[in-house]
């Protein structure tokens, strides 16, 4: 009778192996296990997920993903901090009038 809705239907899973195919990176690995069961929630039908039986999942989805993009933040923000610390260096001897600083500087970058 409903079987538009069976999980294992041969169209759903021609559609998508992963549902959120760009969440599925190096930088996520740690979330992979947690996308996985939220993909197999998800295929357990429309009923299952409109009465809300992926959400605590879900949720999970959401808090792991926060945490690699606090770490991958901060991870940039440090980088960006000691750019920005021999960029200031330099233009502290360029003001003393040493400009051979600006040259190794634009060199190593």
């Amino acid at each position: 009778m409903w079987a538009w809705l069976e999980p294992h239907d041969r169209y759903w899973r021609r559609i998508s192996s992963k549902m959120h195919s760009h969440l599925h990176t190096k930088d996520n690995v740690g979330c992979e296990e947690i996308m996985n069961a939220l993909d197999e929630c998800h295929a357990r039908g429309f009923l299952y997920k409109a009465v809300g039986g992926c959400n605590d999942i879900k949720r999970e989805v959401n808090r792991c993903l926060s945490g690699e993009r606090q770490k991958k933040s901060r991870k940039n923000r440090e980088t960006g901090m000691e750019r920005r610390a021999r960029i200031e260096a330099v233009w502290d001897k360029m003001d003393e009038g040493d400009y051979s600083a600006l040259e190794r500087f634009t060199k190593r970058e």
